[in-house]
C-alpha cells in the first residue's frame, strides 16, 4: 500500500521546517534513489490560487516542467508530495469528501485537487507527506487511509532551557526567566514553539534590563504578550504616544481577526484590499518581527506565531473604532462577541477559544491603560459587560459543576486579573468541581475561589504529580528536585486551602481520587482546625498517602460545626484511624450526625463502639458499607445498639459479609432499640433463614423500623411468605427493598399482603426479581386494592406486552395512592404506548418511569442527606 505520513503538532513547532528539509535533502540527492520527483505544496499559498489543473498546480513554481509533467506522472510510485499546512486549507468542513477528480488535466478548484490526491483518486500510488495542526486531524482522517502519524513536539523542556541560556548573557537571569515561564503551564506549553520562546525572552530581558520584576508579567499569557507588544513601541518618558501608530495597530488587529475567523494565517494583496488596509500600515510591525513577509509567496504576510494572531484578534474587539463607512463591516468576515464565545463556533474553529481567553485578559483596567498610553487608541469598556453577561450570567440557571465548563470559566476569569469582575461573575456560584492537573490550575482556582463569596460546596480532585514529596515513582529521583517542585506547589496549595477558613458560607468539602503529600495534608488540616472554618459536611474518598486519613480525623476532633463525615479508602487495618474516630465521637464538642466508613473499617469488630457510641449523643446515621465486619462484628455492634444511650436512627451494613448467623442478634436489637428506623442489609447472604429471624423481631409492637433494605440477600419464595405474614400484621415497615432476589414464585404472597388494609408499605422495590408476565395479574389486582403504596419499582423485569397491559389497565381503574411506577417497557409497541398515554391522562399525578437503561437500584430513602 502507498505510504501516507502525517506530521502533526501545534503551531510553530517546526513541521514546515521539517517538510522543507525533505525538499533540500532530495535536491542534494539524499532521497533521489527513492523518489524521482518531489513536489512541495503549501496550503497557505494555494488558498490564493484560483481554478487550475493538477498539472498546472505542479508546474506553478517550475514552468519548465509543464511539458514534462505527463511523463513524471506516469511513475506515480516514485513521486513524493509534501502537502504542508493541511489545516490552513480554506474549505467548508466535509466538502473535500464530496467533490473528487481523477483527471490531472481537468480544471478544478485547488481544494478539490488536493482532496482527490489525499483520497487517492488522483495518482493513487504516490507517497504523501502531510503536515497539520491537531485540530484538523479528524477532517484529515476522513480522507486518508491508514496514515502513519508522527507527532512533532517542537522544543522539549531541555531545548527551551538551552534557548533561554543562549538568549540571556547572565545565567542567573536566564534561569529566573525560564522558571517564570515554567510556572505558567499554558505559557510553558506554548514555549514548544521557538517563536514563543523568542517573545518571552525578548520581553523579560527588556524588563530585567530596566530593573523591573517580570514575575507579574508572566502571571498570564495576555499580560506577557501585551507587554511584549507595547515594549516594542514605548515612547520616551514624558512624550506623547506616536500619532502614527493608532491606524496601523487597528489595521493589524483587523487582519488578525479576519484570519482567525476564516482560519487563515497568510494574507495577500487581495485580502488587504478587501479589508480596506494598506501595506504601508504594516511597516512598524514588520520592523519588529511581529508580522513577517512570506518567504515563498511574494506579497504575502503572516504573523510570527498563531498565538500572537489570536491575541491581536482579541485586541480587535476591545479597540474603539471610528464609525465604519457603509459596507466596511460587510467586507469583513468577523463574528461578534457572542458568536465568538458560542460553543458551536468554537467547536468548528478551536482558535476562537484562545481568542476568548485573550479577550478576558484585555478587560484588565491596567492593561487597557497600557494600550492607550502606547498606541494612543481608546479601549472600549462596553465589551466587559457584554462578556460578563454572555459567559457568566447566561449560565446563571445552569449548574457549573461540570469540571470542563468550570475549568474554562476559571481560566477566563484568572486571565483578566480583575477582582471585581471575578466577584460579579462568581456571585451566583454555590457549587464547584475542580480537577487540578498542574500548579497553574491551582493558581487559577485559588484566585477565583477567594472572590466566590456565596460558594457552599467544593469538590476537589488532585492529580498525581503536583505534590512529589511522597511520590517515590516520580521521574524526579533526586529528593532535592522533588523538594523544589513542592516548593512551587505548596504556597499555591496554601492559598487555595485558605478559602476553607475564609469563606463563611462554605459548608461542604469533597476531596476524592487525590494524590496529596504529608505537607499538603498538614496545610489542609491547619485550615480545617481554624475557628473561622465552618465546614459541616466532609467527604474524603480514595486519597493518598494513607496517613492522610489519620491526620484529617485528628483535625476533626472537637470540630463543632462538622455534622456529616464520609471516609472511604484502602485503610482496612489502620487501628490508629479507628482510635482517632472513637476520640472524635467521644469529644464533648462532637456534633457529628452522619458517619460513613466505606471499605475502610475491616477492624471495626475490634472498635470499641460501646464506649464511643455510649458517650456520643449526636450520631444519628452510621454507614459501614463494604467493611469486613462479619457476623462477629455485628454481634458486638448490636451490644452497642441495645445500649439505652445509643441514639442511632439509621444503620447500613451493606456488603459486610454477613450471614444468617448474625440475624438473631439483629432481631433482638430491633425490639430493644426503638430509635432505629432504617436498616440496610443489602448484598449479604442472609437467605430465608435470616429473613425468618428478622421477621420475628419486626413483628414485635416495640419495633419502630420503617425502612428495610434486603437487596440481593438470596431470598426466595419461603422468605416472601414470611415477609407477607409480617406485612399483614401491625408492622411499622413503610419502605421495603427486595430487589435482585429470585422471588418471582413468591410474589403472590406479597400481592396478598398489599391487598390488606393494615399493610403500611409506601415503597416496594422489586428491581431485577425475575418477575414474569404471569405474575402481573396478581400485581394488577393488588394495585387496584391498595390505598397506601406510593412507589413501586419493577425495573429490569421482563413483564412482556401482556403483563404491561394488565398493569396499565389496573392503573386506569385504580384511584389509589401510587405516585411513581418504574418498569421496563417495549417502546416499539404502539398498543402499549397508547395505553401508557391513557394512564397518564387519567392519572396526571402518577409518574411512570420507563427507563430501560437503569442498571442500578433506585433508593427507597436517601441515607446520607
Amino acid at each position: 500500500m502507498p505510504l501516507t505520513v502525517v506530521l502533526h503538532g501545534p503551531a510553530g513547532v517546526g513541521k514546515t521546517t521539517l517538510a522543507k528539509k525533505w525538499m533540500v535533502d532530495w535536491t542534494q540527492d539524499n532521497h533521489a534513489k527513492i523518489f524521482n520527483s518531489t513536489f512541495y505544496l503549501s496550503c497557505k499559498e494555494l488558498n490564493h490560487k484560483g481554478e487550475c489543473s493538477f498539472a498546472d498546480l505542479l508546474s506553478k513554481n517550475w514552468p519548465d516542467l509543464q511539458d514534462a509533467v505527463p511523463e513524471i506522472l506516469t511513475q506515480a510510485q516514485k513521486i513524493l508530495f509534501i502537502i504542508d499546512g493541511f489545516d490552513e486549507l480554506r474549505v467548508p468542513s466535509g466538502a473535500l469528501i464530496h467533490d473528487m477528480c481523477c483527471d490531472w488535466q481537468k480544471q478544478k478548484p485547488v481544494p478539490v485537487l488536493l482532496g482527490s490526491l489525499l483520497k487517492r483518486k488522483m495518482l493513487p500510488k504516490a507517497t504523501l507527506l502531510i503536515t497539520t495542526r491537531p485540530g484538523a486531524l479528524r477532517e484529515l482522517g476522513l480522507l486518508v487511509e491508514q496514515p502513519f502519524f508522527i507527532e512533532i513536539e517542537g522544543f522539549l523542556e531541555l531545548d527551551r532551557k538551552a534557548y533561554f541560556l543562549k538568549h540571556f548573557e547572565e545565567e542567573a537571569q536566564a534561569l529566573r526567566a525560564f522558571d517564570l515561564m515554567k510556572s505558567n503551564a499554558a505559557l510553558f506549553h506554548l514555549g514548544s514553539a521557538p517563536a514563543v520562546c523568542w517573545i518571552v525572552c525578548t520581553c523579560m530581558k527588556l524588563q530585567m534590563e530596566k530593573g523591573e520584576d517580570p514575575a507579574p508579567t508572566c502571571q498570564t499569557i495576555t499580560s506577557l504578550f501585551l507587554h511584549f507588544l507595547c515594549s516594542q513601541f514605548t515612547s520616551p518618558p514624558g512624550s506623547c504616544p506616536s500619532p502614527f501608530l493608532q491606524g496601523p495597530v487597528t489595521a493589524l488587529c483587523l487582519l488578525a481577526a479576519e484570519g482567525i475567523w476564516t482560519q487563515t494565517s497568510m494574507f495577500d494583496g487581495e485580502d488587504l484590499e478587501r479589508l480596506g488596509v494598506k501595506e504601508s500600515d504594516f511597516h512598524p510591525f514588520l520592523d519588529k518581527n511581529i508580522l513577517q513577509k512570506g518567504k515563498d509567496c511574494e506579497g504575502c504576510y503572516s504573523f510570527i506565531h498563531l498565538s500572537i494572531q489570536q491575541f491581536l484578534a482579541a485586541l480587535f474587539y476591545v479597540l474603539e473604532r471610528e464609525e465604519e463607512e457603509d459596507g466596511d463591516s460587510c467586507r469583513w468576515d468577523i463574528g461578534g462577541v457572542q458568536k465568538l464565545l458560542s460553543e458551536e463556533e468554537r467547536l468548528k474553529n478551536p482558535s476562537l477559544t484562545h481568542v476568548g481567553y485573550f479577550l478576558f485578559g484585555l478587560l484588565n483596567e491596567k492593561r487597557a491603560g497600557e494600550l492607550e498610553t502606547t498606541f494612543g487608541c481608546q479601549v472600549s469598556r462596553k465589551v466587559k459587560q457584554e462578556l460578563l453577561e454572555f459567559r457568566v450570567k447566561s449560565n446563571k440557571n445552569k449548574r457549573l459543576s461540570s469540571v470542563t465548563d468550570m475549568k474554562e470559566v476559571l481560566y477566563c476569569l484568572y486571565e483578566s486579573q480583575e477582582e471585581q469582575l471575578v466577584k460579579n461573575a462568581m456571585s451566583y456560584v454555590k457549587e464547584i468541581s475542580i480537577h487540578l492537573t498542574n500548579t497553574f490550575e491551582m493558581m487559577q482556582s485559588s484566585f477565583c475561589l477567594k472572590h466566590c463569596e456565596n460558594l457552599q460546596k467544593i469538590s476537589l480532585q488532585v492529580e498525581k504529580g503536583i505534590f512529589l514529596e511522597n511520590d517515590t515513582e516520580s521521574e524526579l529521583d533526586a529528593q532535592v528536585e522533588r523538594s523544589q517542585c513542592d516548593h512551587r506547589s505548596l504556597p499555591l496549595w496554601t492559598d487555595l486551602c485558605s478559602v476553607f477558613s475564609s469563606n463563611k458560607n462554605l459548608s461542604f468539602l469533597d476531596v476524592s481520587q487525590s494524590f496529596l503529600s504529608h505537607s499538603s495534608v498538614r496545610i489542609l488540616c491547619e485550615q480545617i482546625t481554624r475557628v473561622t472554618c465552618h465546614l459541616q459536611k466532609v467527604v474524603i474518598k480514595n486519597i493518598s498517602p494513607s496517613d492522610a486519613y489519620r491526620d484529617l480525623c485528628l483535625a476533626f476532633i472537637g470540630k463543632k460545626t462538622l455534622t456529616h463525615l464520609i471516609l472511604e479508602g484502602d485503610v482496612h487495618t489502620d487501628k490508629m484511624l479507628l482510635l482517632l474516630l472513637c476520640e472524635m465521637l467521644k469529644h464533648s464538642r462532637c456534633n457529628l450526625q452522619y458517619l460513613r466508613l466505606g471499605s475502610c473499617c475491616d477492624a471495626a469488630q475490634k472498635w470499641d463502639f460501646s464506649l464511643a457510641l455510649g458517650i456520643n449523643q449526636s450520631l444519628r446515621c452510621l454507614d459501614l458499607t463494604a467493611s469486613e465486619l462479619l457476623d462477629e462484628g455485628v454481634k458486638l455492634l448490636c451490644t452497642t445498639l441495645r445500649h439505652p444511650k445509643c441514639f442511632l436512627q439509621k444503620l447500613s451494613l451493606e456488603n459486610c459479609h454477613l450471614t444468617e448467623a448474625c440475624c438473631k442478634e439483629l432481631s433482638s436489637t430491633l425490639i430493644v432499640n426503638q430509635r432505629l428506623t432504617y436498616l440496610c442489609l443489602a448484598n449479604n447472604n442472609l437467605g430465608d433463614g435470616g429473613v425468618k429471624l428478622l421477621c420475628e423481631g419486626l413483628s414485635y409492637p416495640e419495633c419502630q423500623l420503617q425502612t428495610l433494605v434486603l437487596w440481593h440477600c438470596n431470598i426466595t419464595r419461603r422468605g416472601c411468605k414470611l415477609i407477607s405474614k409480617l406485612l399483614q400484621g401491625d408492622s411499622s415497615l413503610t419502605n421495603l427493598d427486595l430487589g435482585l432476589n429470585p422471588i418471582a414464585t413468591g410474589l403472590w404472597f406479597l400481592c396478598e399482603a398489599l391487598k390488606k388494609p393494615n399493610c403500611n408499605l409506601k415503597y416496594l422495590g422489586l428491581w431485577g426479581c425475575s418477575i414474569t408476565p404471569s405474575c402481573c395479574q396478581g400485581l394488577a389486582s393488588a394495585l387496584i386494592s391498595n390505598q397506601r403504596l406510593e412507589t413501586l419499582d419493577l425495573g429490569q423485569n421482563v413483564l412482556g406486552k401482556n403483563g404491561i397491559m394488565m398493569l396499565f389497565e389496573a392503573l386506569k381503574q385504580s384511584d389509589g395512592s401510587l405516585k411513581t411506577l418504574r418498569l421496563k417497557v417495549d417502546e416499539s409497541s404502539v398498543e402499549v404506548q397508547k395505553l401508557l398515554k391513557d394512564v397518564k391522562d387519567s392519572n396526571p399525578k402518577l409518574m411512570i418511569e420507563c427507563n430501560n437503561a437503569r442498571t442500578t437500584r433506585s433508593s427507597c430513602s436517601d441515607f446520607f442527606s
